[in-house]
This record gives C-alpha cells, structure tokens and sequence, in this order.
C-alpha cells in the first residue's frame, strides 16, 4: 500500500510529518494493506494564517483494488486530531466496504444442478447491483 501525502501552502510539509501520517494510516489501515493500492492523505488549514476552531482539514481517500475510490474528511482544531480522524472514518468506511462484500460472496447458497456450469447465480447478481447501489448511497451520505 503506498501513502501519499499532500499539504497546502499554509501547512509546513516536513518528513517528521510525512512520516507520523504515513505511520498513523498503516497501523489504523494494516488489516487492509493488501486490498488497497494506494491512500492519498491532503492536509489543508482552512482559515490559512487566521486562527479559527476546527480549521485543520484531513482528506484521505483510499483505491481499494478492482473497486471505486473511497474518500473522507474529517476537520478538527490540530492536524494530530484531524489525521486521527480521519483515519479512523476511512477504516470504517473500508470495515463497511469489505463487510458488505464478504456478505455478498456468503449469500444465499444455490443448490446443486440448479445452474449450468459456468453460469452465475441471477439472484446473486442482482444482490451485486444492489449492495453497489447501497454503498454509493452511503459514501454520499458519509462523505
């Protein structure tokens, strides 16, 4: 799993940073490595110079293999919190992605001789489309 990450211009890009970021990420991401291929983390301060509650911005989205891309924000006061917080949404959003999916490949077992070989269950299908339909609401809802 690779770890980008990104600052705007009001915050000071360091490899202190860079490497706390890349640490928190893989050890809240670990049981994911190898589903994901990439995390791109973007830290923006909001207010720039001006001080201001919840003004630190961390976006993260994650490029899980053979799936859409999944992204979260989460703002706080420091950029600790929102690094953390950050982390924290996209494991549960990717706990959320790969629950649903082991789900639908559990699903309902066909019985034997009921299909052709080679051929796909249509229930199984349309569970497919819309457990899809479902996570695409809920990535809209939950940011």
């Amino acid at each position: 799993m690779q770890i980008q990450v990104n600052c705007d211009n009001h915050i000071e890009n360091s490899i202190r940073l860079e490497e706390w970021v890349r640490t928190t990420v893989e050890s809240t991401l670990e049981r994911y490595e190898e589903d994901l291929t990439r995390v791109e983390v973007h830290l923006r301060d909001e207010n720039g110079e001006k001080p201001g509650p919840h003004d630190k911005r961390c976006q993260m989205e994650a490029r899980p293999k053979g799936h859409q891309p999944i992204s979260v924000t989460h703002k706080a006061d420091t950029l600790d919190r929102a690094v953390e917080g950050a982390a924290e949404k996209l494991e549960h959003a990717l706990e959320h992605l790969f629950g649903k999916l082991r789900d639908k490949r559990a699903g309902a077992p066909v019985a034997e001789g009921d299909l052709e070989e080679g051929t796909e269950n249509p229930d199984a299908l349309l569970q497919e489309e819309f457990l899809e339909k479902e996570l695409e609401k809920d990535e809209v809802l939950h940011g």
